[in-house]
């Protein structure tokens, strides 16, 4: 891990490395796209196990789902994908898929409606970090050769009790819903793991590009598909770049070297303004940043101590400097645009009420250790955040590494405070619900990791029963309300103070078109654009 003092220092260099003048202005290739993005996050790219931002943008080019969005029509909701159609039990609690014909994988091997089958089973038995979003309708290692099942060209999977069909299908939309090719996975299987260790960095999928390479920290390459189904894709290749400095992404983009620059800070956008053939794509993103108290601490698990830090946080001052434009204020873990999304945002920096929460709980002189991945706006959160802390007396350090190195500790419930970043994983509240709000075996041994109430210590207060009831609730007008409800309670009793949700802002060649971030349901998609 790196300090703080270490890591701007190496940024300011690597700054001015990307300053060196160029003798002439370079142009990314007509059938190539070329995009800067911080990556650093990718520990994989198996659908099974993969749960990062950047690895999600990757995994949607390389593989078909079931059900899938229409980048050019993200308001349609999920579309038939492999799946060419489906149909629901009268007790709701079946699902059965006709897959689409004449579909193949990379490989050329036919994609049949058994490799959806192993492929949905392969992530239950896997049981990595996104499981829980197939897992949740009751599936089990012991059960899903019963609940999962193949009749030839059609996919039946039959849920523990009735859910809204459009829950289920939004779910089957997540980076977990990819198809992969059965034959080539497990003809590369080692030791039983189903091919887990080759798909890190290999890819077998049916969908517009394959995966040509992935360095780690360095870059990703993916390859057009010809024999996509959709029709090959126009941009042969892709290319992102991990790129950590806004600065130089912007200088790259004004000199030609990339196409796309997606980590741009207000001032780097800003400073776009009236270049020439140069425009700015602006999406609301559901990707919400905050900051979580670790209650297995024995003063960050005392409620007052939990309310005193979300009263230390400068919301609207760091909202109108370094995050103007780019981050909004939202207090709440259901992003805007979702069902039961709310817009009462109660926390204010407040100093003194602070206090006054600290001295009722006795706590005094505090030092806390809170991770941060090493990105500039998070960098700058934290900064703010020692500040605003250490006026009521806390001392604030900062551990700072990459994404992974950083997760890692989370994961493994390590950190005393977490610096970060959520994003649905499907267009249902309960993607949201289901992690910051629901916790049934808040034990070291149930190893939740995907959840971030477990990530936390925190067991919810009967927020999880809760939960529980508004996922199967079928009154849309009800379930709305519940959500509301629960967001109020969590606001009061969490331990975290969500801060801010995204609106994405990505320097752009003005000659690209069609290309889609995802909006606030899912993640990028290429093989749309052209230029």
């Amino acid at each position: 891990m790196k300090t703080i003092q270490t890591l701007l220092g190496t940024a300011a260099l690597g700054l001015a490395i990307g300053l060196t003048p160029m003798a002439t202005m370079a142009e990314t290739p007509a059938n190539m796209l070329v995009i800067a993005n911080r990556i650093d996050d990718i520990t994989t790219l198996d659908p099974a196990q993969s749960f990062e931002f950047a690895g999600a943008d990757v995994i949607r080019n390389i593989y078909g789902k079931l059900v899938n969005f229409d980048p050019s029509d993200l308001d349609a909701g999920y579309q038939p994908d492999l799946a060419e159609s489906w149909t629901v039990s009268e007790d709701g609690r079946t699902i059965t898929f006709t897959m689409r014909e004449g579909v193949t994988f990379q490989s050329g091997n036919p994609v049949r409606a058994e490799d959806a089958a192993f492929s949905l089973k392969r992530a239950v038995l896997l049981n990595k970090t996104p499981s829980f979003i197939i897992t949740q309708f009751g599936f089990t290692p012991e059960n899903v050769d019963d609940t999962i099942k193949v009749d030839g060209n059609t996919l039946s999977i039959t849920t523990d009790k009735r859910y809204a069909t459009s829950f289920v299908l939004n779910c089957l939309t997540a980076t977990i819903g990819a198809i992969v090719d059965k034959e080539l996975v497990m003809a590369n299987e080692v030791d039983g793991d189903m091919g887990n260790k080759w798909l890190t960095t290999n890819s077998a999928g049916s969908g517009p590009y394959s995966l040509a390479s992935w360095k780690p920290k360095e870059s990703v390459t993916l390859s057009a598909n010809p024999s996509y189904y959709g029709g090959e894709a126009a941009m042969k290749r892709v290319i992102v770049r991990h790129v950590q400095e806004s600065a130089t992404q912007r200088l790259m983009l004004e000199r030609g070297d990339i196409d796309v620059a997606r980590d741009l800070t207000p001032s780097d956008v800003d400073g776009l303004a009236g270049v020439d053939g140069v425009e700015v794509l602006r999406e609301m993103r559901g990707r919400l940043m905050y900051v979580s108290f670790n209650q297995k601490h024995p003063e960050l698990s005392k409620p007052q101590v939990r309310q005193a830090l979300k009263y230390l946080i400068d919301y609207d001052g760091m909202e109108n400097s370094f995050l103007k434009n780019w981050y909004v204020g939202h207090q709440n873990f259901l992003p805007k645009t979702y069902l039961g999304a709310v817009d009462e945002n109660p926390f204010s920096f407040d100093v003194e009420k602070a206090k006054a929460l600290l001295a009722e709980a006795g706590v005094e002189n505090l030092e806390l250790t809170v991770g941060v991945r090493e990105a500039q706006e998070r960098l700058e959160i934290a900064q703010s955040l020692q500040n605003t802390f250490a006026q009521a007396g806390i001392t604030l350090n900062l551990e700072v590494g990459t994404g992974k190195q950083i997760l890692g500790k989370y994961r493994a419930r390590e950190l005393d405070i977490y610096l970060g970043a959520w994003g649905p994983d499907y267009p249902d509240p309960h993607t949201n619900a289901g992690t910051f709000a629901y916790n049934p075996d808040n034990s070291d041994e149930a190893n939740a990791t995907g959840l971030l109430a477990w990530r936390n210590g925190w067991d919810t207060g009967g927020l999880t029963e809760k939960v529980a009831a508004a996922v199967v609730e079928g009154d849309t007008e009800k379930r709305a309300e519940m959500y509301h409800e629960i967001q109020a309670q969590f606001r009061d009793t969490a331990p975290f103070a969500v801060m801010f949700q995204l609106i994405e802002q990505a320097g752009m060649a003005d000659n690209v078109e069609g290309l889609s971030l995802g909006g606030a349901i899912t993640s990028a998609a290429y093989w749309d654009v052209t230029k």
